[in-house]
């Protein structure tokens, strides 16, 4: 047994609560109380002993929606989240352009226009005036889109007469000439030509990934990768060599994508199924595409440009087919819908073939729900994946796109929580930063990045609120709040450990707060040096 004392250990049960000390073993707490009377009962027991000396311990958190390999990847690709301009942009291209051997690909992620002082979306002249060797792909921040140069559009083989593919698009000028810029399902026409990943390759940003978010204090994360990398097997087996359960404990939540189930059934896996820290998840679906692509399907036109709804990814006959091929397997659905017209499809999928096994269905960023979906949801059991930094990245420019009515049924965290809806949080990385404190502290502050101005103070949460998306919202939506997300006898010994007491601090001094230490299944995977 371990004895952890000599700091405040919120337990996160309700608002406020906290104990002296904690006393773990193999991996669960054991009890929790005061630190002398731990001490006295279990002294005979204790076999190590953790001194805060100061620290401030909250049940482990967890992101419920990210993308751990694309997170890797950012680590070692090219950075463009942090650049003010299109000719940034280009200038780097052109820095790592004189690095590599011609035909080497160059991968960029995370541009966004909406940052840019001029809000321009590079053309793939542009591009090619940088190289005409090198195939280049430029994933947009929200990854709903992306840019390519003349030498990628060759290698995937399209032209100009080139159709759209369902649920995407394949941007063209007046003169309908390609302008180099695809979003959603067009962009895997590019993707489908470059060289196919390694093992090592995913191993190696697997452990990027998963170090990284242990330094960060994450726990667990929530994921969606399966359908990529290779496929599901390959993709599955990094999640298991990286993830070993021995010097590597991580709580690894993999969702599968509808694409790739048929090889789930054939590796003899289904949801809740695969290792300790390695666990198959809901069914994912994309109902529609992003904001800042107006690809998020709404139900009125955006704003900013009439006639244009948005992109569903399905038609209603496909969603209820998908959801009906999930239902057949037991599985609950998780589904990315960022528009109100999606999230309504969803829901009418969900009351039309009900989960009949106790789990939870997720919406996936829900960022527009009017109040009719949100009494529909109220009935349902479902849980929200909300992403509360997109308040920080998507103001003010978000207000162009959906209009002043609309926007107030929109990023409303606060009124959901208030109607007794579920909710867990994420950061939806690599399309944002993966620090669980910056989203704790959007939550909160719900201050733009781009001017500093908070929008929607009525929607902020409490601090204590916004730590339970991390810690007991993440646990309900997969149905493990019988075990995970508080810190209370015979739950999982997972901790976050910070330098500070976050319930004593200021809105804006949330994210100042760092990480002292990383426990997982009661053994520290990082610390602070």
């Amino acid at each position: 047994m371990e004895l952890w004392y000599g700091g405040k250990i919120y337990t996160m049960k309700k608002e406020g609560e906290w104990v002296e000390a904690v006393i773990t073993n193999n991996g669960l707490i054991h009890a929790a109380g005061d630190t002398q009377e731990l001490y006295s009962e279990y002294k005979n027991e204790i076999t190590r002993e953790n001194d805060l000396k100061g620290s401030v311990m909250y049940p482990g958190f967890t992101d419920s929606h990210l993308h751990i390999i694309g997170h890797g990847e950012r680590l070692m690709r090219l950075d463009l989240t942090f650049m003010k301009s299109a000719e940034e942009v280009l200038q780097a291209l052109k820095q790592h352009a004189e690095q590599l051997e011609p035909g080497e690909w160059i991968i960029g992620d995370g541009w966004n226009e909406n940052q840019w002082q001029d809000k321009r979306i590079i053309h793939k002249d542009e591009l090619d005036e940088i190289s005409k060797h090198h195939p280049m792909m430029l994933t947009r921040v929200c990854r709903h889109a992306l840019l390519a140069n003349t030498k990628a559009i060759e290698s995937a083989g399209i032209t100009s007469e080139t159709e759209n593919p369902q649920g995407g698009v394949i941007v063209r000028d007046e003169n309908d000439q390609l302008t180099g810029y695809f979003h959603d399902q067009a962009q895997e026409l590019i993707k489908q030509a470059m060289p196919a990943v390694t093992p090592e390759y995913l191993n190696k940003a697997t452990e990027l990934a998963v170090r990284d978010m242990h330094a960060y204090g994450l726990v667990g994360g929530h994921t969606e990768d399966l359908n990529y990398y290779g496929g599901f097997k390959k993709t599955l087996n990094a999640f298991y060599e990286v993830i070993n359960g021995k010097d590597m404990k991580f709580r690894a939540h993999l969702l599968v994508h509808h694409g790739v189930i048929d090889s789930m059934d054939k590796e003899g896996l289904g949801f809740k199924k695969g290792k300790e820290f390695v666990q198959l998840g809901a069914m994912k679906i994309f109902s529609d595409g992003a904001l800042g692509g107006r690809t998020a399907w709404l139900s009125e036109d955006y704003a900013d440009d009439r006639g244009n709804k948005g992109v569903p990814m399905h038609s209603k006959q496909e969603l209820f087919e998908l959801v009906r091929k999930a239902r057949k397997r037991n599985m609950p659905i998780a589904v990315h819908a960022i528009g109100d017209a999606a999230a309504e499809a969803v829901v009418d999928a969900v009351m039309e073939y009900p989960l009949q096994t106790g789990d939870r269905d997720r919406l996936i960023h829900a960022q527009i729900l009017s109040q009719t979906l949100i009494e529909k949801l109220r009935k349902l059991n479902i849980s929200l994946d909300i992403q509360p930094t997109f308040v920080s990245s998507d103001f003010p420019w978000v207000i162009n796109r959906l209009g002043q009515v609309r926007l107030k049924s929109s990023y409303s965290w606060k009124t959901l929580l208030d109607a007794g809806i579920a909710c867990a949080g994420g950061s939806d990385a690599p399309i944002e930063e993966v620090n669980p404190l910056l989203g704790i502290r959007a939550a909160v502050d719900r201050r733009a990045a781009y001017d500093n101005e908070v929008y929607q103070a009525e929607e902020r949460l409490s601090v204590y609120e916004a730590i339970s998306l991390y810690t007991k919202g993440s646990a309900y939506a997969i149905s493990e709040e019988h075990r995970q997300g508080i810190i209370a006898e015979g739950y999982i010994a997972d901790f976050t450990i910070l330098d500070r007491d976050l319930f004593t601090l200021k809105p804006y001094e949330l994210a100042d707060a760092t990480v002292n230490m990383t426990v997982v299944d009661g053994e520290v995977m990082y610390q602070r040096t």
